[in-house]
């Protein structure tokens, strides 16, 4: 019967549970990234854990497998060593987390893990939980080890240590919830902080938002409005309370005449509360359609919660042209309706005819597809309500760049890539294969599908399916939404050895790099959405 408290006892312990601790922050790394992805909202997160085919559950089921059967068959090979055989048999758990970390490298993430104060702060918290539960269970096994003697058990004590990889993500969603007891009064202390700033200062706020084409919009209003005035805007995609309140906060107000806020939501009240944060003097609103129905449950429920930056605007809203008639029936400030005329796109940029004020005026872009003409009219309309001319707007237009992961062309050894990564609508999926058509040469579409559209999901995936028809070879990557996007193709006549699905993006770029060569054009739709 070994000792059950004594200082080696003790020690063997503590150093089995910072090490196993170790060994799970190791392998919960990419889905603490999925957590980030997800808001840190527990719920989302759990959300994506139960869909099929993300396998996240299931490998982590078959870690626990391999490490109590092997550890099991360490400890009876050494049980020559008494009571040492369980130690010696931890071997297994330390190999089998090795090999799962090289192999859970494979699984891509469209954004990488962004080590922010906050993911350092759950980081921290999911070690110190997986090192206090697992030093409870070791003892607890140690301690049964004591009370029983019996020496099959001695050897084998550590191996229901293999529960803890079982209990990997509901511990991490328990790290989370720990780590929320400090980041909501935090961060509603930080939103204060912003909201006054603003209050406090003399810039003009213009707000942004819609189903679709939020980024873009903005990333155009600022080139345009960076020829004439001071611009600050919110980075990247960021549209939420906090993503709003880091931009402000970590400005100097004072070097700025304007500033562009991008605004999200998934559900009803949450544009109210980022224009309470942020209110606007001018407001746009890009196109309408399903995105995130999965939340908000209804097209209208939609409208409604887009429609709340109406009554916030102090001045004008532009909301864009097949838009406009969705937002009739509410009360709000003057309005305008943003459109382009006479478009003409191809593989080389977009010439279109801007009427700003009564007068018309002929301009080209780099930017390609047609929508890049309706979303380049609705910034403008937007620059020449703040006090920009036509003349003014029309030279700025001609220097706007391509938009990182927006239909962003890339050349590289002859290969024209079209990046459309962060595209994840219906609408806007479609228009980006109609700018693949623009190209010679074969054409490579790589796709996982579209997200967040609850129940429209699988009729909008079979779809885009039929959309993908008659192009030279389409990857599909993962196995949650394909299957729609397969369906959809194999109903509409496509060849189906045109049609590969790979597990993840990096087997994707694998299998383009022995098929591509010189003139082709390969399109990735939506790379691979970080939460799906």
């Amino acid at each position: 019967m070994g000792i059950f408290i004594s200082v080696p006892k003790t020690v063997e312990c503590a150093v089995t549970a910072i090490v196993l601790a170790c060994l799970l922050c190791v392998a919960v790394y990419k889905q603490a990234g999925v957590l980030q992805s997800s808001g840190y909202s527990n719920k989302k997160y759990f959300d994506w854990v139960k869909r099929q085919g993300n396998l996240a559950f299931q490998r982590f089921v078959f870690l626990a497998m391999m490490c109590a059967l092997s550890s099991a068959a360490i400890g009876l090979a050494f049980s020559f060593a008494g009571e040492w055989a369980a130690v010696v048999s931890l071997a297994a758990y330390l190999v089998f987390f090795v090999l799962y970390f090289f192999a859970d490298k494979k699984v891509a993430l469209r954004s990488e893990v962004t080590p922010t104060p906050r993911f350092k702060r759950l980081y921290a918290i999911a070690f110190l939980v997986f090192a206090i539960i697992s030093y409870l269970l070791i003892t607890l096994l140690n301690f049964a080890d004591y009370v029983w003697g019996n020496k099959v058990f001695s050897y084998l004590r550590y191996v229901p240590l293999a529960v803890m990889p079982l209990s990997a993500i509901p511990l991490l969603m328990l790290a989370n919830g720990i780590a929320k007891i400090y980041e909501v009064p935090h961060n509603k202390k930080f939103i204060r902080q912003a909201k006054k700033k603003l209050a406090q200062s003399n810039v003009k706020v213009i707000a942004i938002t819609g189903s679709y084409g939020k980024t873009t919009t903005k990333n155009i209003l600022f080139d345009l409005l960076s020829e004439k005035y001071r611009v600050l805007t919110t980075p990247r995609s960021h549209n939420t309370p906090i993503g709003i309140a880091l931009a402000v906060n970590n400005a100097n107000l004072e070097d700025y005449d304007i500033f562009i806020a991008e605004m999200g939501a998934r559900h009803i009240g949450d544009i109210a509360e980022l224009c309470e944060i942020c209110p606007p003097d001018y407001s746009l609103i890009t196109g309408i359609c399903g995105q995130h129905l999965e939340t908000f449950l209804t097209f209208k429920n939609i409208v409604n919660a887009k429609a709340e930056i109406l009554s916030a605007t102090k001045n004008v809203t532009v909301i864009a042209d097949d838009a406009f008639d969705l937002f009739a029936d509410f009360n709000y400030n003057k309005s305008r309706c943003a459109c382009a005329t006479d478009i003409v796109s191809g593989k080389d940029g977009t010439e279109f005819t801007l009427t700003l004020g009564g007068e018309s005026k002929r301009v080209k872009t780099k930017l390609l597809g047609e929508h890049s003409a309706n979303n380049i009219a609705l910034a403008a309309e937007a620059a020449f309500a703040v006090g920009m001319t036509l003349d003014e707007i029309a030279s700025a237009i001609g220097g706007i760049d391509y938009i990182e992961h927006r239909l962003q062309l890339i050349e590289s050894g002859g290969v024209n890539i079209l990046d459309d990564g962060y595209n994840s609508n219906v609408k806007g999926a479609r228009a980006a294969l109609k700018v693949l058509k623009y190209f010679d040469g074969r054409k490579i579409v790589v796709t996982p599908g579209l997200v967040e559209l609850g129940v429209l999901e699988e009729d909008e995936n079979s779809a885009l399916g039929k959309e993908l028809v008659g192009f030279d070879l389409v990857i599909l990557v993962g196995d949650t939404l394909v299957k729609f996007v397969e369906k959809g193709y194999k109903a509409s006549g496509g060849d189906m050895e045109k049609i590969v699905v790979m597990p993840t993006l990096a087997s994707a770029q694998e299998e383009l790099k022995g098929y591509l060569h010189s003139g082709d054009t390969v399109l990735f739709l939506n790379d691979l959405p970080d939460i799906y």
